[in-house]
Protein backbone atom coordinates (compact mmCIF):
# COMPACT_ATOMS: atom_id res chain seq x y z
CA UNK A 1 0.00 0.00 0.00
CA UNK A 2 1.34 3.40 -0.92
CA UNK A 3 1.88 6.33 1.41
CA UNK A 4 -1.16 8.16 -0.02
CA UNK A 5 -3.40 5.13 0.49
CA UNK A 6 -2.43 4.78 4.12
CA UNK A 7 -3.19 8.50 4.70
CA UNK A 8 -6.62 8.09 3.12
CA UNK A 9 -7.39 4.98 5.21
CA UNK A 10 -6.23 6.73 8.40
CA UNK A 11 -8.42 9.76 7.62
CA UNK A 12 -11.36 7.50 6.84
CA UNK A 13 -11.01 5.83 10.26
CA UNK A 14 -10.80 9.23 11.99
CA UNK A 15 -13.94 10.49 10.24
CA UNK A 16 -15.78 7.23 11.08
CA UNK A 17 -14.74 7.51 14.73
CA UNK A 18 -15.84 11.16 14.86
CA UNK A 19 -19.26 10.26 13.37
CA UNK A 20 -19.65 7.44 15.88
CA UNK A 21 -18.89 9.82 18.78
CA UNK A 22 -21.35 12.37 17.34
CA UNK A 23 -24.01 9.66 17.11
CA UNK A 24 -23.45 8.74 20.78
CA UNK A 25 -23.77 12.40 21.81
CA UNK A 26 -27.06 12.71 19.90
CA UNK A 27 -28.48 9.52 21.46
CA UNK A 28 -27.52 10.58 24.99
CA UNK A 29 -28.97 14.07 24.43
CA UNK A 30 -32.23 12.65 23.05
CA UNK A 31 -32.63 10.35 26.03
CA UNK A 32 -32.01 13.14 28.52
CA UNK A 33 -34.55 15.37 26.74
CA UNK A 34 -37.22 12.64 26.78
CA UNK A 35 -36.52 12.01 30.47
CA UNK A 36 -36.90 15.74 31.14
CA UNK A 37 -40.36 15.69 29.51
CA UNK A 38 -41.50 13.11 32.07
CA UNK A 39 -40.60 15.56 34.84
CA UNK A 40 -42.27 18.54 33.12
CA UNK A 41 -43.94 21.20 35.22
CA UNK A 42 -47.70 20.49 35.24
CA UNK A 43 -48.43 24.12 34.33
CA UNK A 44 -46.26 23.84 31.23
CA UNK A 45 -47.90 20.54 30.29
CA UNK A 46 -51.36 22.11 30.73
CA UNK A 47 -50.33 25.04 28.56
CA UNK A 48 -49.10 22.70 25.82
CA UNK A 49 -52.29 20.62 25.98
CA UNK A 50 -54.38 23.79 25.75
CA UNK A 51 -52.53 24.90 22.62
CA UNK A 52 -52.94 21.45 21.06
CA UNK A 53 -56.66 21.18 21.90
CA UNK A 54 -59.11 20.93 18.98
CA UNK A 55 -60.52 24.19 17.69
CA UNK A 56 -64.13 23.13 18.10
CA UNK A 57 -65.95 20.98 20.58
CA UNK A 58 -69.38 19.41 20.56
CA UNK A 59 -71.35 20.03 23.70
CA UNK A 60 -74.45 18.15 24.61
CA UNK A 61 -76.68 19.40 27.34
CA UNK A 62 -79.49 17.80 29.17
CA UNK A 63 -82.81 18.98 27.83
CA UNK A 64 -85.85 17.92 29.73
CA UNK A 65 -88.91 16.83 27.78
CA UNK A 66 -92.27 16.96 29.47
CA UNK A 67 -94.86 14.25 29.05
CA UNK A 68 -97.65 16.69 28.26
CA UNK A 69 -99.18 16.22 24.82
CA UNK A 70 -98.90 19.86 23.77
CA UNK A 71 -95.30 20.45 24.84
CA UNK A 72 -93.97 16.91 24.28
CA UNK A 73 -93.44 17.20 20.53
CA UNK A 74 -91.78 20.62 20.75
CA UNK A 75 -89.47 19.48 23.57
CA UNK A 76 -88.55 16.30 21.69
CA UNK A 77 -87.68 18.39 18.63
CA UNK A 78 -85.47 20.67 20.72
CA UNK A 79 -83.83 17.71 22.42
CA UNK A 80 -83.23 16.15 18.99
CA UNK A 81 -81.63 19.36 17.73
CA UNK A 82 -79.39 19.62 20.79
CA UNK A 83 -78.37 15.97 21.12
CA UNK A 84 -79.02 13.98 17.95
CA UNK A 85 -78.73 16.34 14.99
CA UNK A 86 -74.96 16.00 14.65
CA UNK A 87 -75.41 12.45 13.32
CA UNK A 88 -79.09 12.09 12.40
CA UNK A 89 -79.23 15.49 10.72
CA UNK A 90 -76.18 14.86 8.55
CA UNK A 91 -76.09 11.08 8.15
CA UNK A 92 -72.70 10.87 9.89
CA UNK A 93 -71.37 7.36 10.57
CA UNK A 94 -74.26 5.82 8.63
CA UNK A 95 -76.97 7.22 10.89
CA UNK A 96 -80.37 7.45 9.19
CA UNK A 97 -81.16 11.08 8.48
CA UNK A 98 -84.26 12.66 9.95
CA UNK A 99 -87.06 12.60 7.38
CA UNK A 100 -85.39 10.04 5.08
CA UNK A 101 -88.39 7.76 4.61
CA UNK A 102 -86.45 5.05 2.75
CA UNK A 103 -83.81 4.81 5.48
CA UNK A 104 -86.44 4.70 8.25
CA UNK A 105 -88.91 2.26 6.65
CA UNK A 106 -87.16 -0.96 7.75
CA UNK A 107 -86.29 0.49 11.13
CA UNK A 108 -89.86 1.56 11.85
CA UNK A 109 -91.03 -1.94 10.83
CA UNK A 110 -89.00 -3.39 13.73
CA UNK A 111 -91.33 -1.65 16.15
CA UNK A 112 -90.89 1.09 18.70
CA UNK A 113 -89.67 -1.19 21.53
CA UNK A 114 -86.69 -2.19 19.36
CA UNK A 115 -86.03 1.42 18.38
CA UNK A 116 -86.25 2.50 22.02
CA UNK A 117 -83.80 -0.23 23.01
CA UNK A 118 -81.32 0.75 20.30
CA UNK A 119 -81.54 4.41 21.24
CA UNK A 120 -81.19 3.83 24.98
CA UNK A 121 -78.61 1.02 24.98
CA UNK A 122 -76.76 2.00 21.80
CA UNK A 123 -76.59 0.20 18.48
CA UNK A 124 -73.71 -0.38 16.06
CA UNK A 125 -71.80 2.94 15.93
CA UNK A 126 -74.26 4.86 18.12
CA UNK A 127 -73.35 5.07 21.81
CA UNK A 128 -76.05 4.65 24.47
CA UNK A 129 -78.42 7.61 24.40
CA UNK A 130 -76.35 9.07 21.59
CA UNK A 131 -73.62 9.88 24.08
CA UNK A 132 -75.89 12.24 26.03
CA UNK A 133 -77.05 12.20 29.63
CA UNK A 134 -80.76 12.31 28.74
CA UNK A 135 -83.22 10.25 30.74
CA UNK A 136 -84.97 7.30 29.10
CA UNK A 137 -88.32 9.09 28.71
CA UNK A 138 -86.68 11.95 26.83
CA UNK A 139 -84.85 9.50 24.55
CA UNK A 140 -88.17 7.75 23.85
CA UNK A 141 -89.79 11.10 23.05
CA UNK A 142 -86.98 11.85 20.60
CA UNK A 143 -87.44 8.42 18.98
CA UNK A 144 -91.17 9.10 18.64
CA UNK A 145 -90.36 12.46 17.01
CA UNK A 146 -87.88 10.87 14.61
CA UNK A 147 -90.31 8.09 13.68
CA UNK A 148 -93.06 10.65 13.03
CA UNK A 149 -90.72 12.46 10.63
CA UNK A 150 -89.74 9.20 8.91
CA UNK A 151 -93.24 8.00 8.03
Amino acid sequence: MSQEDSVIVRNLWRVSAALFVLMLVIVVTARSVSAAEDKMDPRVAASINERLAPLGQVRTGKIEATASASAGKADAKGAFQANCFACHGTGAAGAPKLGDKAAWKARIAQGKPTLYGHAIKGFKGMPPKGGSSLDDDTVKAIVDYMVSQGK
